[in-house]
């Protein structure tokens, strides 16, 4: 990044040397479950290579540089192995090359950087060489947005029948989250005959390399879009439309669940809902708060320090008419649950709040994923459900209380 760009807030200045000691002795994971996150897309068949990234990421610098020659290795381990026939294994190299270019673009935060742009074109590149031979429907979407485009992807059942009509989940990733997110193999709603519209919202991805920036609140107006594309394809069943968001996703997630009334469903996990975000952009790893500014387009942190005084949820939460589900780890250091539980009172919708005893932002206990899914699942198909709040100790035992 440009010296500009690292001296723009006051924290990475004052503790870059920290954060570089943090990550030699933490690892990739010292902000979130990356690796963890990364394996569950990929496949164990990454592992040996995650490891190995991570032994040569001594600082944050290390990041980018190592994240991009992996991904050359890997894409050109497709090539060969495109070239000799063998689509499946190409398919399997260009989708870890994909989500290793996407790690390295993580780590810069600015505009015009040629390194991020270059390695947005070859990510884009192996993605679609991953949709040639997934062997399954996925087809890139565009949703117009104030003069540009939205950049999404959507995944269909692969054993979709002719003239059949699917339910459909709206995907919003975190902060440091892209939708090509979504798992190369075994994506759990479309085993289950659900279509997953995976979505670059305002400030993400290849929509914030277009210039697309997000405010308080135009995420709402990105949900309608997708909403509007959604019920006009003949595949999808416009009366079962759900949300899926994760981390800031949570936020956004909420956001558009009270402005669009035609999803059914929203669920929620390792959730930002503090009104002002303080804790994950004064407390936590500075990335967050750098990476924020450049989402958001602001140079000037004190300006970008009034803008994030507006991310509050409060005017919007008491719209929400669709059944709402939060997974929360009961220690989220990016989020006090004591937001959350503040959230929860302002809803009258339908609701269900489980908190997981001991957990962090990235919940670790892998049922916690398996509730969303099945969560959603129950929803869409029209089964009926408790309104509840779910406390999961340490030793799986569940304690239920009703609201």
């Amino acid at each position: 990044m440009r010296v500009e760009t690292e001296r723009k807030m006051r924290r990475w200045r004052e503790q870059r040397w920290l954060l570089d000691q943090v990550i030699q002795t933490r690892g990739l994971d010292w902000d979130q479950g990356r690796t963890g996150k990364i394996l569950r897309n990929c496949g164990p068949g990454a592992a040996g290579e995650l490891q190995e990234i991570g032994r040569r990421v001594q600082k944050f610098s290390d990041i980018p540089r190592e994240f991009s020659r992996a991904a050359r290795r890997r894409e050109d381990l497709a090539a060969e192995a495109e070239q000799a026939g063998h689509q499946p294994e190409a398919a399997e190299h260009y989708y870890v090359a994909a989500t290793y270019y996407t790690n390295a673009q993580w780590a810069i935060y600015e505009d015009d950087n040629p390194k991020r742009i270059a390695w947005g074109e070859r990510k884009r590149f192996c993605y679609d060489k991953f949709i040639q031979f997934a062997g399954r429907p996925i087809e890139r979407v565009e949703l117009p947005f104030e003069g540009k485009s939205i950049a999404a992807l959507l995944h269909l059942p692969p054993r979709l029948k002719a003239g059949e009509k699917v339910p459909c989940i709206l995907y919003i990733p975190g902060m440091d989250g892209v939708k090509e997110d979504n798992p190369m193999y075994g994506d759990p709603f479309l085993e289950r005959g659900i279509a997953v519209l995976a979505i670059d919202g305002p400030g993400q991805g290849e929509t914030r390399a277009r210039g697309i920036k997000c405010t308080a609140s135009n995420y709402e107006n990105a949900g309608k879009l997708a909403c509007d594309y959604l019920v006009k394809r003949p595949e999808i069943d416009a009366n079962r439309l759900a949300i899926m968001g994760s981390s800031m996703g949570s936020y956004w997630g909420t956001r558009v669940a009270a402005a669009e009334p035609r999803f059914r469903a929203c669920a929620l996990s390792g959730v930002c809902v503090e009104p002002g975000q303080y804790t994950i952009f004064n407390t936590a790893s500075p990335t967050f708060k750098l990476n924020y500014m450049y989402m958001s387009g602001y140079d000037d942190e004190a300006a970008f320090d009034e803008f994030a005084k507006t991310l509050t949820l409060h005017e919007v939460a008491g719209k929400i008419t669709c059944s709402y589900l939060v997974v929360a780890g009961e220690d989220d250091e990016l989020c006090s649950i004591d937001f959350v539980y503040h959230l929860m009172e302002r809803i009258s919708a339908p609701k269900v709040l489980i908190v997981y005893e001991g957990e962090r932002h990235s919940i670790r206990n892998p049922r916690a994923r398996t509730q969303i899914v099945n969560w959603l699942t129950d929803r869409l198909e029209g089964k009926p459900f408790k309104a509840e709040k779910i406390y999961v100790e340490m030793s799986g035992k569940e304690v239920h209380t009703p609201w």
